[in-house]
């Protein structure tokens, strides 16, 4: 399954590492989403004739090696090795 639109993701890394979000824009040659919710900045928009000005937040690109499929997640837990009696 690939990353595309809509597509529910869990953050690997970051500071909203473990959080859960859908994908609301790819940006496929600069290999990044927009995660709806998650990576907030705050962006301060001046004021214009039609527009009010001010500090608006909105969510910013994330690599995309910093996203896993949440379907595709196994919730196994990995036990170590035992160690071979000779």
């Amino acid at each position: 399954m690939s990353l595309k639109k809509g597509t529910k993701v869990k953050v690997l890394a970051g500071k909203d590492r473990n959080k859960e979000g859908e994908i609301i824009e790819i940006d496929r040659p600069k290999y990044r989403a927009k995660v709806k919710g998650l990576n907030i900045i705050k962006k301060h928009v001046k004021t214009t004739k039609e527009k009010k000005g001010g500090i608006f937040e909105k969510e910013n690109f994330i690599n995309l090696s910093n996203l896993s499929i949440i379907n595709e997640i196994k919730k196994t837990k990995i036990k170590p090795k035992e160690k071979v009696k000779k």
